[in-house]
């Protein structure tokens, strides 16, 4: 298949691309230029901005994809531009979403008020009432770096792009993703612990006994790949997270498995300490979600063991840790008079 990428060089995208390319498909990017990314030769570029999207729509005729993945789409304006670049041309879009689109995300952040929704989330779980969940207040400056983030909501990218009759549209939710790549070093927190030698990882309570869904980097690409090129997923919302959600705990535990780190978990009370850090809003609400209709639509299955996944994750992040942390999120004085107070 002729397949357009928007985005591609970050994170998930060369893991897409590398997976799509050894499939056969004809890989195109389009891109700013501004990432390079060890990918295979036989992927074409197009260098552009997202909203030059729709002036360039007879270079896409030419390009004529099959379907479309949408890497990048965080605003309204973003979806919009690729939906009118597309529309009539792309045989369907693939968008990436996140579970951050459902209420029960709303209530960790705080800005959803009640009790907490069930889980597992499932694709009909409710959404979030409150829009643009990280806009600040006042709004950041135009020339801000992160002032895309006040215009952020996913929601807003689901809606437009799944209302185009003429650009058949596939949203897939996503969960906290790790593993080669991650710039948000999600095991940082505690592999750094482990190799600094500390045998005991303190938690409070409620983190310890929080469950949020990941997936690995090369099976959510996988996922994209597979929702991408099959027109079964047209007009579809797919989850894609591994389909056990462990506690904090029991990740930190997988964590130090895969680390070759022999010590402890311990938690203490959460009104006495919590680290820095720590998972931040109202613990109370997990953020768990069922996986079964992708795999049951599409066959869907992760092609990296859990185990093998972490391995990866743990050796990668070794080799690449940040190149800035705040050295407060590692107080180990503050950690050693929290289990001495237990």
């Amino acid at each position: 298949m002729r397949i357009l990428i928007i985005g591609g060089t970050r994170f998930i995208g060369p893991h897409l691309v590398r997976h799509l390319v050894a499939q056969g498909h004809e890989v195109t990017l389009y891109h700013r230029g501004q990432t390079p990314a060890p990918l295979p030769p036989a992927v074409r570029h197009l260098y552009g901005e997202r909203r030059e999207l729709p002036a360039r729509r007879a270079e896409l005729a030419r390009l004529a994809p099959e379907v479309a993945v949408d890497l990048f789409a965080m605003t309204a304006a973003d979806a919009r531009a690729a939906v009118a670049g597309l529309r009539g041309i792309a045989g369907r879009l693939t968008v990436i979403s996140s579970i951050d689109v459902y209420r029960a995300f709303g209530r960790v952040i705080g800005v959803e008020p009640g009790p907490p929704d069930p889980v597992p989330l499932t694709e009909a779980s409710p959404l979030r009432e409150r829009r643009y969940p990280y806009r600040s207040a006042p709004p950041r400056p135009a020339d801000d770096p992160d002032r895309w983030r006040d215009d952020y909501d996913k929601i807003l990218v689901e809606q437009i792009v799944m209302s185009e009759p003429e650009l058949p549209g596939t949203v897939l939710r996503l969960p906290m993703v790790y593993g080669p790549g991650d710039t948000q070093h999600r095991l940082f927190l505690y592999l750094k612990r482990m190799d600094d030698g500390r045998r005991v990882i303190v938690l409070d309570e409620q983190t310890a006994r929080w469950r949020g869904a990941r997936g690995y980097v090369e099976n959510i690409a996988a996922a994209i790949a597979l929702a991408a090129t099959d027109p079964r997923a047209a007009g579809r919302i797919y989850h894609v997270a591994e389909p056990e959600t462990p506690t904090e705990a029991d990740w930190v535990r997988a964590i130090g498995q895969a680390a070759g780190w022999d010590g402890e978990v311990v938690t203490v009370p959460a009104d006495r300490w919590r680290a820095p850090g720590s998972i931040p809003g109202d613990l109370a609400q997990h953020l768990s979600v069922e996986s079964s209709r992708i795999r049951g639509e599409l066959g869907y299955v992760e092609p990296v063991p859990v185990d093998e996944a972490l391995r990866r994750a743990v050796a990668w992040e070794r080799a690449h840790p940040p190149a800035r942390y705040d050295p407060a999120r590692f107080d180990y004085a503050a950690e050693d008079a929290a289990l001495a107070a237990r």
